[in-house]
């Protein structure tokens, strides 16, 4: 968690589990590791891989998902970057006209 790292969460595979915000990504892989006929009930969220949730609430998560606005304002900038030919040629960056002549 950007704002609170040290925000307490709670284990969506062992509800007893409090972790910290910091921690969790790690917590996560080890506790489905720990716990893999829970981890096969759940289904992981296409936007943000710490959203577990029940396979059969999947569909609803992803549709009321606050990161999928964060994709969807990747999606809508990736339209508005320059052609990929104009990429490819370097940068597009010019200096500015220098007044200074240093053969005078």
């Amino acid at each position: 968690d950007v704002l609170d790292p040290e925000r307490l969460i709670q284990c969506p595979l062992v509800k007893h589990h409090q972790i910290r915000a910091r921690r969790f990504p790690y917590h996560l892989v080890k506790c489905k590791e720990s716990n893999p006929e829970i981890a096969k009930k759940l289904a992981t969220c296409p936007f943000n891989a710490r959203h577990l949730v029940p396979r059969a609430d999947l569909s609803d998560h992803i549709v009321k998902c606050n990161d999928k606005a964060f994709m969807e304002q990747d999606v809508v900038s990736r339209f508005r970057e320059p052609p990929q030919d104009q990429q490819k040629n370097g940068s597009t960056w010019q200096a500015p006209p220098c007044g200074e002549d240093w053969e005078t």
